[in-house]
């Protein structure tokens, strides 16, 4: 379930800015490094199709892709390029392993292509949720950081600094406007009166996030023909919406694999009760009920499952605000139906609550993480009944963690600033919407409109299977077979993970203590079709918690900043 975050019982000079800046969609994607550099990075130079480029890429007055470094020297042009690019490698001369290939310079950009788009400027307006938000605090009250409203807009201001700088605009500024939210995330009038207000009153071209649980905004920003980035994924987002994370269709995609290759039909040896580890698994399904597609979908995953010869014997929905009245009774349930296994899917704060009532009824089976957002987190982890969560594995579309400062938005912020971002809790939260972007923006060209950033967006390839980075396309590539293109969803490769109550450290942000996910075989990631039936939950062997330093063939180049 999307959703954003921020400290319980904050203050309005001091909290909330994981939940005033976005959906979890970010949250998700970027504290798992820094997910979507790879988007429009090309991998290899094979892997790169500009949009629309012409054998000149000198003006707006081609078909709008700009020329890649490849392409230049492919066709001979001779075309110019920023200083910013690192003409040895052909790509940004940013310390990103990904780091996307540069474009070349033009002497005309179009100048005014689109509403939000001058000679000079490109107009993007970015969410902020009100500061209270009685659902989203509810979930996310369990997390704390103290970075103020202010802060997060100086990191912003100051991401968006660094890709104007590094990456190719063609002669335009990225400028932001900030948008006060008029309503809370379940608020589909304000929502919607507030895209109004953005596309309208504030020229937007394109918009960085969003309300968390409702979708009018992007529908009616979507139907006026803004770019949403990062905003709530909606049923038909095409043309302009365009979440991170995976679709809940392509989530079932990997789940049902996952199940079906590594689980049924074999002991449940990961329950916390002995008897169950010696019986075939017996599956129960609890998930949370936001809206009638809530159920669709639970359908859907127990069908498909069933196909496949797996029942699910229990399929209980819960509501979020009733979570502790219903707990207790939703275990007994699973509990008589002889459940050995519950995949769960829902928001990170319920299964603290879940786990409890488990542990009081002394009911300890096997919890399946079926790639919901942010329970995957160990921020969160170490919230839930640890001798429960000690029986938890799963899926997750995160990477492996990396230690703080390694790679991501800290450090990326630090190298161009040389200061830590003034928001150093939610950095990671802030960067995936600007990093797409400007990604799209390089591959779009000059003749910038909402079609050729689309365009730019379809074109680009995942690229080659990474740790510390996800698989990351839109468009069409063949990856989801069953699913109709176009694919408006970011992240298309998963990994395992287990939760070991054992392992100490700081957490995601910051915060020293004791449990943690790890991630199997270092945190390899898989397509649909690519996962193993080899059952490696609970292995130590090349279980990684945290990378201190990146893979050895994940290094990023050290280049100087600019003007330094």
């Amino acid at each position: 379930m999307p959703s954003t975050s921020s400290p319980s019982g904050s203050d309005p000079g001091s909290g909330s800015a994981l939940r005033r800046y976005g959906p979890i969609a970010a949250i998700v994607a970027v504290i798992a490094l820094i997910a979507g550099v790879v988007l429009l990075s090309g991998g290899d130079d094979d892997d790169v199709a500009s949009p629309g480029t012409t054998a000149t890429g000198a003006s707006a007055g081609d078909d709008g892709g700009g020329t890649s470094f490849s392409e230049n020297e492919a066709q001979g042009l001779g075309l110019p390029f920023p200083d910013t690019c690192d003409q040895e490698r052909g790509r940004v001369a940013v310390p990103l392993f990904f780091a996307p290939e540069c474009y070349a310079d033009v002497a005309d950009n179009g100048g005014a292509t689109d509403d939000g788009v001058t000679a000079d400027a490109i107009t993007v307006v970015v969410y902020r949720a009100p500061e209270t938000d009685p659902v989203l605090d509810f979930i996310l009250g369990s997390i704390q950081n103290d970075d103020t409203s202010q802060q997060a807009a100086d990191t912003y201001a100051g991401l968006t600094e660094l890709f104007n700088t590094t990456y190719q605009t063609y002669g335009r500024r990225v400028e932001l406007q900030f948008l006060e939210a008029t309503g809370d995330s379940t608020n589909e009038g304000a929502a919607r009166a507030d895209a109004i207000r953005a596309a309208e009153e504030m020229g937007a071209f394109a918009v960085w996030g969003g309300p968390a649980l409702n979708g009018a905004w992007s529908e009616e920003l979507n139907a006026r023909g803004v770019l949403c980035m990062g905003c709530f994924g909606v049923s038909e987002p095409e043309p302009n919406v365009f979440t991170v994370v995976p679709s809940a269709a392509q989530n079932r995609v990997h789940l049902v694999e996952y199940v079906t290759k590594k689980l049924a039909r074999r002991p449940a040896d990961h329950a916390g009760d002995p008897v169950y580890q010696s019986q075939e698994r017996v599956f129960g399904h609890l998930w949370i009920e936001t809206s009638p597609s809530s159920a669709t979908e639970a359908a859907t995953l127990a069908s498909t499952l069933g196909e496949q010869g797996v029942d699910i014997v229990e399929s209980i929905p819960f509501d979020l605000l009733r979570a502790t009245e219903l707990a207790p009774g939703i275990i007994q349930r699973f509990k008589e139906a002889g459940v050995t296994s519950v995949i769960i899917q829902g928001d990170p704060s319920t299964p603290a609550i879940f786990t409890t009532a488990a542990t009081d009824q002394e009911w300890f089976p096997e919890w399946i993480i079926g790639g919901s957002a942010l329970m995957d987190l160990t921020a969160f982890g170490r919230t839930y009944d640890q001798e429960q969560w000690a029986h938890a594995f799963g899926i997750s579309s995160l990477t492996a963690r990396s230690a703080p400062g390694v790679g991501g938005a800290d450090a990326l912020y630090q190298w161009f600033h040389g200061t830590p971002p003034p928001a150093d809790d939610t950095a990671g939260v802030l960067l995936p919407q600007p990093l797409i972007f400007f990604n799209a923006l390089q591959a779009a060209g000059p003749n910038l409109t909402t079609d050729t950033m689309r365009a730019a967006l379809y074109a680009i390839a995942p690229g080659e299977a990474s740790i510390t980075q996800p698989r990351f396309s839109y468009g069409d590539h063949g990856i989801y077979p069953g699913i109709d293109p176009p694919d408006h969803a970011g992240i298309d490769d998963y990994t395992e993970i287990w939760y070991d109550p054992t392992v100490g450290g700081e957490d995601e942000i910051g915060r020293d203590g004791v449990g943690a996910y790890r991630y199997v075989d270092g945190g390899r990631r898989y397509l649909p079709g690519e996962w193993t039936d080899e059952d490696r939950a609970f292995d130590p062997e090349g279980a990684i918690a945290v990378y201190t330093e990146p893979p050895e063939a994940e290094q990023a180049v050290d280049y100087p900043p600019p003007g330094g």
